[in-house]
């Protein structure tokens, strides 16, 4: 903690949510495996088929990733808090917390943009696609991405230690975020929501117009087309993005702005369950559906799997075992008599 800060809080109570918490954690529990096994299937699926080492696939597996360390910087201390009477974490947790959540969160929200322009590149530029978007470059700015979404975090975190938490310390939450923070602090708040209105509002605002601008043109490209059929092809390709992008942000804009407009704290967790939950879950459902690539590799995966188990080699083991069984049973009654 810094040093003039006054705090006698030495932990924090997350209220989370208090009715129905044997139904909410079966739910959740369950929603938090199918985020782990869809987003580790699709990453091992790409990264395993030599027909998606692309750049699209590239990014799309940096994105399960961060879907993966999302949820699991928020949905293990959820689950073990509805089986808990008391669901208590230190301080020095709940900051932990927040600032792996920042940055994984602030990464997601620039790597979406990162992917609308490269949808944007393979659409507008699809001869020179590959050269452009290079193994290399596409490294480099997903680095940047975490680059970036570190630097967020460290500067919220930075102000987050400046104040002073003298009580209550009950979160209104089911994780520690600035918004419910901020109303518990005995401090002035005033730099904080200064520091969140503009690191929030550029990145929101840039990335979003990355997307904007970049679906503006895709769309001038795709109504140059010819043919009806090309132009549905080359949409197709965007529709998986767009609804993930509009997921995203349609939640992270309603639970960032919260503090500056005062809504509810219930309407603020609601949109948090769409955060941390409903958006990494579903995004390899929806990548899944609307992408052809992916839906013929899991094909063919599955076939593949299926012709292994049932190949006509592991017949003629079984029946190989079976006649030793019964030639041994023979010689046993030869034995006998």
């Amino acid at each position: 903690m810094a040093a003039g800060n006054h705090s006698s809080v030495t932990e924090f109570v997350l209220l989370g949510f208090t009715d129905l918490q044997e139904l909410l954690f079966v739910i959740f529990l369950l929603s938090y495996i199918a985020t782990l096994v869809g987003n580790l299937g699709m990453i091992i699926l790409i990264r395993t088929n030599s027909q998606l080492h692309m750049p699209m696939y590239f990014f799309l597996s940096d994105l399960s990733f961060l879907d993966i360390c999302c949820s699991s910087s928020t949905m293990p201390k959820l689950l073990s808090g509805l089986l808990a009477e008391r669901n208590v974490i230190s301080f020095s947790g709940c900051i932990t917390q927040f600032f792996f959540f920042a940055v994984f969160g602030t990464t997601e929200a620039i790597l979406l943009a990162i992917m609308a322009y490269d949808r944007y590149m393979a659409i507008h530029e699809p001869l020179h696609y590959l050269a452009a978007m290079s193994h290399g470059f596409c490294v480099q700015l997903v680095v940047a991405s975490y680059t970036a979404g570190t630097l967020n975090a460290f500067v919220h975190t930075s102000t987050l230690l400046q104040l002073s938490f003298c009580g209550p310390n009950v979160i209104n939450h089911f994780y520690c975020e600035i918004p419910p923070l901020l109303l518990l602090s005995c401090s002035s708040t005033w730099l904080n929501e200064v520091v969140m209105a503009t690191c929030v509002g550029f990145i929101i605002t840039a990335s979003v117009l990355v997307i904007v601008v970049s679906y503006a043109c895709i769309l001038l490209t795709i109504w140059s087309i010819p043919s009806a059929e090309g132009r549905h092809k080359a949409f197709s390709t965007c529709t998986s993005h767009f609804t993930v992008v509009a997921l995203f942000y349609g939640s992270a804009a309603f639970l960032y702005c919260q503090p500056f407009f005062r809504h509810s704290q219930d309407q603020g967790k609601t949109a948090s369950i769409f955060y941390t939950t409903v958006t990494p879950m579903f995004n390899p459902v929806i990548y899944s559906l609307r992408n052809k690539e992916v839906r013929s590799t899991l094909r063919r995966a599955a076939d593949s799997l299926l012709s292994h188990m049932y190949s006509p080699r592991s017949h003629s083991n079984h029946t190989k075992i079976d006649i030793t069984c019964h030639r041994g049973v023979r010689r046993r009654n030869k034995t006998d008599t």
